[in-house]
């Protein structure tokens, strides 16, 4: 995992939801989803070029498929170029859960930024 002293430039929110296909599985099956979940959450600490900030679920307060708002969980991280926010989408596709991959249960968006950071602030100038 990276150093948090490494600058990276791109500040990315990944917007992360359980599809209808998930809920639709018997019970006993719901768990090996959850584990490729956790799979794929510790493939992306463990990337290079990746710094995971923070990974918040809403699972709380939108219970079932989230027709209205369709992520259930987010994952703000900064990653080194465009090529690694890639990649770590890529996951949904790669990491197998069962005889599927974990796109069959979830989805992934990722909104790509630069940390905000607010200017100086500027003295009033009265003499105007």
């Amino acid at each position: 995992m990276m150093t948090d002293t490494r600058e990276l430039p791109l500040r990315v929110l990944f917007c992360c939801g359980v599809t209808q296909k998930f809920f639709d599985l018997p019970r006993d099956e719901i768990g090996e989803v959850w584990q490729a979940y956790s799979t794929m959450l510790a493939a992306i600490e463990a990337m290079e070029n990746v710094r995971v900030l923070g990974v918040m679920d809403d699972d709380r307060l939108v219970v079932g498929n989230a027709d209205g708002a369709p992520w259930t969980f987010y994952i703000m991280a900064d990653v080194a170029d465009f090529d690694t926010a890639v990649a770590v989408c890529n996951l949904y596709r790669t990491t197998p859960v069962g005889r599927y991959n974990l796109w069959r249960y979830g989805k992934i968006e990722a909104r790509v930024g630069r940390p905000l950071t607010a200017p100086p602030s500027v003295p009033a100038n009265n003499d105007i």
